[in-house]
C-alpha cells in the first residue's frame, strides 16, 4: 500500500509519531522501558515509539543543540545499535529526525531532517514515506532490509540513465535554435551555459523561491508567447543580469514588476559570460527552444534535498555530474569518469595526512612524546612530584633517571627517603617517562582501541576459531591440504579460499599488535597499514582536550588548498568536499564543547567568534559547505562545459541547504577557484609572463631585456588584471 503523504504530513505537524509509524508506515508498536542518558550532567529520557526487525525509533521530548544530539546518539548506540531518534521540542515548535550512517571504512556521519512550526512538513514526509513497509514485505524482511531502507531514505542517491539519454537529445536540439554565434565551439559552450542556468532555476523554483511560483520559467514563457515577445532577449537576459545580479533594493520598479520577487544571487553563474561579451546582442534563441526544453524538464520532479531517487522521474544535483561525464566524447577527449570509491580513497589519503602533518608542525607535543618531555619534567618539578628524587644521582634508591627515563619500581608508591608519601605514586608503577608522554599524544587512540581503526573487511570472521583441520596447517605445512578450498561466508570475504583467510587473519593480528604497542606514530603509517584514517582524524578532534590543538586543526582546515588540475565536472572536488565537511563539522562540535565547558575562559574568544559567524548563516551545514567551496577547492579543466557543470553543482550544493526564500545568500564568486584552461602548457605565474615578454633570445642561447609596447603591453595589463 502506498503511504498517504497527506496523512503523514498531518501526523508530523501534530507530533503524533506512534500512529504515524504504526498505522501509516507499517512498523510495530514498541513497548519498552524509557531509556535515560546523561550528557554533560544533563539527563535526557528517550521513549520507544516503534520498531522494525530490530531497528528502533526513539522519541526525546527535548531539542538540545546539535553537538549534544550527536552525543545523545552515541549513548543510545550502546543500547540500540540501529535506531532513529526524533527530538521534539516540548512546546511542539520544532522537531529533528536524526539518523547516523555507519559504514565499513568510513567515519560515522549524522543525517538530519528538520521541521519547524508553520512549515508543511513536506521534506520530512517525503523522507519518512520511504521507510514504510507493506504486508507483502513482512515475511522476508530482516534487520538488514530495514536499515537499508532507512539508509536509502536519509543518505543514498542514485542517478537515472533515462534522464541522460533524453538530455543528450535535447542538448543537440537546443543547439540548433541558437543563432548569432559563428564559432561552433562557442555555440556549443553557450548552449551548455544556458542549460546550466535553466537547470539551476528549475531546482530553485521548485522550492518556491521564484516569486512563489514553482513553475516560474514556464509561466513567464507563456506570458512572452501571448505578448509576442522573444523570451530569451526580453525576459531571460533581464532575469539573469538585472534580476539575479542586482539586489532587489537596487532594481528599478519596472524590473521588479516584470520579474516579481526573485532572489539576489550574484555569483559567476549569472554574470555576463565570455561568449556574451564576444557576441552580445547578436545572440538570438527562438521561443520554440524553451518550449521544448521545459516540456522535457517538466516530465521530472526536481528536488534539492538529499532523499534518494526512488522513481525514474526524479532529479537531484548529483545527477548533473553523471550527465556531463556521460555526455562528453570520452574516446576523443580522453576523459573518463572516476568512481566514488577511487576518489574517496585518493582524497582521504592525500588530504588527511597533509592536515595531520600541518597540525603536528603547529602542535608537536600532541604528536611527538619527546617534543615536550623536558616541559613535562619541569612541570612535575614545579608541582613537587620530583621533590624527593635526585635526578643527578640515578643510582640512588627512589631516584629518577631523566636520561634513562624510568622510576625505581621498589620505591613506587612507598614512602620516600624523607618518610613522606612518594608523590611519584601519581604515575603508573614502573612506567617509563616516555610511555607517560606517549599516553598524552594523539597516537594513544590507536593503542586504546585498535579495532576501531582496522577496516571491518580485515576483521571479518577473526573472532571465530578456525576449524581444526585448517588450524593444524598453520604450524605444519603438511596439514594444508584443505587450504585451497573455498571458505564459508562466516569466515571468508567473497571468493576467499582458506589460504587467504589465514593470511588475512595473520595480517589482522600483526596490524592490531602494532597499534596496541604504540608503534604507529606517523601519518604515513596510517596509509601503509591501510587504517581508517578518516575515523582517526575525526577522533583526534573529538577527543582533544587542549584548545590549542583544536585551533591548529581549524587553521589547517581553513588554509588547505585542494587543486584538481583536470577537474572535469568535480568528481574529486566533491570527494574532497565530503572529507573536509566531516572535519569542519567535528571542529565546530568541539568548539561548542569547549565554549560550553569553559564559559568564562577568555582564551576561547576566537571559538566564540567562529560560532557566532556560523549562526549568521542559514544553518551550520551551509556555513561549512560555503567555507570549503570558497577557501579550499580549486580546479582547472580544458573543457569549458566541464567547468560550468562543476560550478553549477557547487552552487546547487549550497542552495540545497536552504529551506526558506528569505535565507538565500548571494552565491559566492568562484570564477577564480574553478577555471577553464590547459594545465599542461602555459605560464605558472605573472612573473613568468612578464619575463617571456621582456626578455628575448640572443645568439648562443643568452637572453637580454627588451622594452614592451603596444599590443604586448596591453596583453600584459589584461593578464595582470584578470590574475
Amino acid at each position: 500500500m502506498t503511504p498517504d503523504l497527506t496523512r503523514i504530513r498531518r501526523y508530523i505537524t501534530e507530533f503524533k509519531f506512534k500512529p504515524l509509524f504504526v498505522e501509516e508506515l507499517g512498523w510495530e508498536d514498541l513497548r519498552s522501558a524509557p531509556l535515560t542518558v546523561t550528557v554533560d550532567g544533563q539527563s535526557f529520557t528517550l521513549r520507544g515509539v516503534a520498531e522494525k526487525r530490530g531497528l528502533t525509533l526513539l522519541q526525546c521530548d527535548a531539542l538540545p543543540p546539535y553537538a549534544m544530539r550527536r552525543r545523545i546518539d552515541q549513548e543510545v548506540t550502546k543500547i540500540h545499535r540501529e535506531h532513529l531518534i526524533v527530538f521534539a521540542a516540548a512546546d511542539k515548535s520544532a522537531q529533528v529526525w536524526l539518523w547516523v550512517r555507519r559504514e565499513p571504512g568510513k567515519p560515522t556521519a549524522s543525517r538530519e531532517r528538520h521541521y519547524h512550526r508553520g512549515e508543511t512538513g513536506e521534506r520530512v514526509a517525503q523522507t519518512l514515506a520511504q521507510i514504510s513497509f507493506s504486508l507483502e514485505e513482512e515475511e522476508e524482511l530482516t534487520l538488514f532490509g530495514s536499515v537499508s531502507r532507512v539508509k536509502a531514505a536519509f543518505d543514498v542517491d542514485r542517478v537515472t540513465k533515462k534522464f541522460f539519454e533524453r538530455f543528450k537529445k535535447e542538448h543537440t536540439t537546443f543547439l540548433a535554435f541558437i543563432h548569432g554565434i559563428p564559432d561552433d565551439g562557442f555555440q556549443r559552450w553557450y548552449a551548455s551555459v544556458m542549460l546550466n542556468r535553466l537547470m539551476f532555476i528549475y531546482f530553485v523554483q521548485r522550492k518556491g523561491f521564484m516569486n512563489g511560483d514553482r513553475h516560474y520559467l514556464g509561466t513567464r514563457l507563456a506570458e512572452a508567447e501571448r505578448a509576442g515577445r522573444n523570451y530569451y532577449r526580453d525576459f531571460l537576459r533581464v532575469l539573469f543580469f538585472q534580476g539575479f545580479a542586482v539586489r532587489e533594493t537596487e532594481r528599478s520598479a519596472e524590473i521588479n514588476r516584470r520579474l516579481g520577487n526573485v532572489p539576489y544571487l550574484n555569483g559567476g553563474l549569472f554574470a555576463v559570460h565570455a561568449v556574451e561579451e564576444a557576441y552580445g546582442d547578436s545572440i538570438e534563441i527562438e521561443n520554440a527552444a524553451f518550449a521544448r526544453l521545459f516540456a522535457f524538464f517538466d516530465d521530472y520532479n526536481w528536488h534539492l534535498d538529499e532523499r534518494p531517487l526512488r522513481n525514474d522521474n526524479e532529479i537531484n544535483p548529483d545527477v548533473l555530474g553523471y550527465i556531463f561525464e556521460k555526455y562528453i566524447n570520452q574516446k576523443q577527449m580522453g576523459a573518463y569518469y572516476t568512481k566514488e570509491d577511487i576518489t574517496d580513497y585518493i582524497c582521504k589519503n592525500v588530504i588527511i595526512p597533509y592536515l595531520l602533518d600541518a597540525v603536528r608542525r603547529a602542535q608537536p607535543a600532541a604528536f611527538d612524546a619527546s617534543a615536550d618531555l623536558d616541559v613535562m619534567l619541569a612541570q612535575l618539578r614545579a608541582e613537587g612530584k620530583l621533590g624527593n628524587f635526585d635526578a643527578a644521582a640515578p643510582g640512588r634508591k627512589g631516584a629518577l633517571s631523566e636520561e634513562e627515563g624510568s622510576f625505581d619500581a621498589e620505591t613506587q608508591g612507598r614512602k620516600g627517603a624523607q618518610g613522606e608519601d612518594d608523590s611519584s605514586a601519581h604515575l603508573p608503577a614502573s612506567a617509563p617517562l616516555r610511555q607517560v608522554a606517549d599516553n598524552a599524544t594523539v597516537w594513544r587512540l590507536l593503542a586504546e582501541d585498535p579495532d576501531r581503526y582496522i577496516y571491518p573487511a580485515l576483521q571479518h570472521g577473526v573472532s571465530l576459531p578456525l576449524p581444526d583441520a585448517i588450524a593444524a596447517g598453520i604450524d605444519d605445512v603438511s596439514q594444508r591440504t584443505q587450504w585451497n578450498r573455498s571458505a564459508p561466508p562466516e569466515f571468508a570475504l567473497p571468493t576467499e579460499i582458506w589460504r587467504e583467510v589465514v593470511a588475512r587473519r595473520q595480517r589482522y593480528a600483526e596490524v592490531g599488535a602494532k597499534l596496541a604497542s604504540g608503534a604507529v606514530t606517523h601519518s604515513d603509517d596510517l596509509i601503509t597499514l591501510n587504517l581508517n584514517i578518516r575515523q582517526f582524524a575525526r577522533d583526534v578532534i573529538d577527543t582533544c582536550e587542549e584548545p590549542a590543538l583544536l585551533r591548529a586543526f581549524w587553521q589547517a582546515l581553513l588554509t588547505i588548498a585542494v587543486l584538481d588540475p583536470t577537474g572535469g565536472s568535480g568528481a574529486f572536488l566533491f570527494a574532497a568536499l565530503t572529507i573536509l565537511e566531516d572535519l569542519y563539522d567535528a571542529c565546530l562540535d568541539r568548539m561548542e564543547w569547549f565554549v560550553d565547558a569553559q564559559r568564562d575562559d577568555t582564551r576561547l574568544h576566537d571559538f566564540r567568534a567562529t560560532l557566532a559567524e556560523v549562526a549568521r548563516h542559514p544553518n551550520r551545514r551551509y556555513f561549512i559547505l560555503k567555507s570549503i567551496i570558497v577557501h579550499n577547492l580549486y580546479a582547472v579543466d580544458i573543457m569549458e562545459e566541464a567547468v560550468e557543470i562543476c560550478k553549477l553543482r557547487l552552487f546547487l550544493k549550497l542552495v540545497a541547504q536552504i529551506d526558506r526564500a528569505d535565507q538565500i545568500e548571494p552565491l559566492p564568486d568562484i570564477d577564480f577557484n574553478i577555471r577553464a584552461g590547459n594545465t599542461l602548457v602555459g605560464f605558472v605565474s605573472r612573473e613568468d609572463v612578464r619575463a617571456a615578454l621582456e626578455l628575448e633570445q640572443t645568439g648562443g642561447g643568452a637572453a637580454q631585456g627588451k622594452l614592451i609596447f603596444g599590443e604586448e603591453q596591453s596583453a600584459l595589463e589584461r593578464i595582470e588584471q584578470k590574475a
